[in-house]
């Protein structure tokens, strides 16, 4: 278990990125949802111990993270959102290296665990290639194998799927449902769907500040009957922001639906829809701008 009580970050300039997150994260896959600007990258940061929080405690089971941060790293994987490499480096020689400096001594020790990683994130058939060469895919891959190295408990992950393909998207998502089921991974990303298909739990960090959290399933349980939709025409948008609590809009076939968040019908045309994640999401988006 992962625990935050009240941390909070301030900046040298006066900027207040983190304000009072107290979150408890259990072993699976949990999922941290927020725009970007929320500040989700400085919270795993923090967490990875690359920051320290203005206040506040963090723990990991028995490791005070902010007094031990080396006990933490000693059983920590991070794929942050930016990652370098070497690129003329082949995949294979750099995480044989990575596994060095995460104290792997012995050679055939990393050769075991560099050909188990690799098979495991299904680049083995390019494990001679460059990593200049890698598509996104398999370079978020890539970040994955190297995340793992030395068995960690805690795994976080920072938008990881950002710019991926379809087909990249599934196998990466796919993987780290696998790793999940053991450990306690941390899932940041502002893509509602990556949250939806992979997490048991989830929050919502925005403005700093945890605006929601709890079971995907139970929080679309709670916008039931409180979601409604219409076809309008582009050019009364901006009468409908003004007159309904509007959460959402797209267009679709030449049309723009709205949906907007109500306890009671709207009239005026509107229907009812079964919400869904997106729907939670973006109402929370909307509650946490009106309250500031």
């Amino acid at each position: 278990m992962l625990e935050l009580n009240g941390v909070s970050h301030v900046y040298a300039n006066g900027t207040r990125a983190l304000d009072d997150v107290s979150l408890s994260i259990p072993r699976g896959m949990y999922g941290l949802l927020g725009p970007n600007g929320a500040d989700k990258s400085t919270l795993m940061r923090i967490i990875a111990t690359l920051q320290t929080p203005t206040k506040g405690s963090i723990r990991f089971g028995d490791i005070d993270v902010i007094a031990e941060p080396e006990k933490l790293r000693r059983t920590l994987g991070y794929l942050p959102q930016d990652f370098g490499v070497y690129p003329r480096v082949t995949a294979y020689d750099m995480l044989d290296h990575l596994a060095v400096l995460k104290g792997i001594a012995s050679s055939a020790d990393r050769k075991g665990t560099v050909e188990t990683l690799l098979h495991q994130v299904n680049l083995w058939p390019v494990r001679k290639k460059a990593l200049a060469g890698f598509s996104g895919g398999m370079r978020q891959r890539f970040g994955i194998a190297q995340a793992l190295i030395g068995n960690p408990e805690l795994i976080i992950v920072d938008e990881p799927t950002a710019g991926l393909d379809p087909e990249e998207r599934n196998r990466f998502l796919n993987l780290l449902a696998e790793i999940g089921e053991n450990v306690v991974v941390i899932l940041s990303t502002h893509i509602v769907a990556d949250v939806a298909d992979l997490c048991p739990r989830m929050a919502v960090l925005a403005g700093g500040r945890i605006q929601l959290e709890g079971a995907p399933l139970e929080l679309i349980q709670s916008t039931r009957g409180s979601i409604w939709m219409k076809a309008i025409e582009r050019s009364e948008l901006d009468n409908y922001k003004a007159g309904y609590q509007l959460i959402s809009t797209r267009l679709f076939a030449g049309r723009t639906l709205v949906h907007v968040l109500s306890d009671t019908d709207p009239g005026n045309g509107f229907t009812a829809v079964e919400g869904d994640l997106e729907d939670v999401y973006f109402a929370t988006l909307a509650l946490s701008r009106r309250a500031a």
